[in-house]
């Protein structure tokens, strides 16, 4: 059986914070995703750091944080492309 590697052991909780939470903003305020989904960007940042500076290895630092963010950035642009489709519109603040 192969180990998983740490570096992706780390990196995995922040792709599927960022996974849940742009299924919650589809699911609780599809209208106004383009207001949450920023904030669910903002927290998939918090974790990251919360997570990577919690580590006792230092080595490869800034890739795992950078595949962190990136992941998350992925899955919350294909989140946002999802819902501007589905929406039909983006919203213009008054």
């Amino acid at each position: 059986m192969r180990r998983v590697p740490t570096s992706l052991l780390s990196v995995i909780p922040v792709w599927v914070a960022a996974l849940v939470g742009a299924v919650v903003v589809a699911v609780a305020a599809p209208g106004s995703a383009f207001v949450w989904l920023p904030v669910v960007m903002a927290g998939a940042i918090l974790l990251t750091f919360v997570i990577q500076l919690g580590l006792s290895r230092k080595e490869g630092l800034v890739s795992r944080i950078v595949a962190s963010l990136g992941g998350a950035l992925l899955i919350l642009v294909v989140a946002t492309v999802g819902l501007w489709v589905y929406v039909g519109a983006v919203p213009v603040p008054a």
